[in-house]
């Protein structure tokens, strides 16, 4: 049995036996987090539920009432997801995962660097506090925020409200990407990503010494679409 099949196991029966107990409810606490599956491990599930949603054979696992009331008592989450808050990006959909498996992070343009302590804190909480051992940054095609900063990148003029932070923080990543060839959209997208990547690396106190031990990996990637499909950078 793999380590996430076990896993998996753990926490079922885990919330069989919350179930059946007869305690009061300030006693119920949520199970600790059990042995992270390796990375790899865990970014080859994600990848294999992508295809099926790419190829229109999602099984759709673990969205029903009945599967959320186990999770009541905690979370166990295999991943962590930095991604932009767009409509039309659902890391539960397009990784054809079920509830309570990743633990996800939404902001416009799903950039780290610049981010503030709201992302940040919330990606260390989820490396310390639920065990995740994989972080992605999730950039997507025709992103609204990249589009942004390369419409304003050499602009003096001022966005309304905390707009033009956002989009201030996207710049450093068009610049990068600005000289090379191809799309310039296309090229600043995984640029945004690239950058996520390496902060994260670099995260002081909690992040960098899990990558550096093995424990955690950060990877990037970027969702079309149109063909439903996540590139791996």
């Amino acid at each position: 049995m793999s380590s996430l099949n076990s896993r998996r196991k753990f926490l079922r029966n885990t919330s069989i036996l919350l179930a059946g107990a007869t305690f009061p409810f300030e006693a119920l606490a949520a199970p600790r987090p059990v042995s992270a599956p390796p990375p790899d491990e865990v970014l080859k599930l994600m990848l294999e539920g992508n295809q099926r949603f790419a190829a229109g054979t999602s099984t759709h696992p673990r969205r029903t009432p009945e599967d959320f009331k186990p999770l009541a008592a905690g979370q166990s989450p295999v991943a962590c997801i930095v991604t932009c808050s767009d409509s039309r990006v659902t890391p539960e959909i397009l990784f054809d995962l079920g509830i309570g498996e990743l633990f996800v992070v939404r902001i416009a343009g799903n950039y780290v660097d610049g981010a503030g302590a709201a992302v940040k804190g919330t990606v260390e909480y989820a490396v310390a506090e639920l065990g995740v051992s994989l972080i992605m940054i999730l950039g997507h095609s025709q992103c609204g925020a990249v589009k942004a900063a390369i419409e304003h990148i050499h602009d003096n003029d001022a966005l309304p409200g905390a707009i033009n932070d956002l989009v201030n923080a996207i710049k450093p990543s068009v610049l990068e990407a600005q000289h090379k060839p191809g799309d310039p959209l296309e090229n600043a997208i995984r640029a945004n990503v690239k950058r996520g990547v390496n902060r994260l690396d670099d995260l002081q106190p909690i992040v960098a010494p899990a990558v550096k031990t093995g424990k955690l990996k950060i990877v990037g990637g970027v969702y079309d679409l149109a063909s439903g499909k996540v590139q791996m950078l």
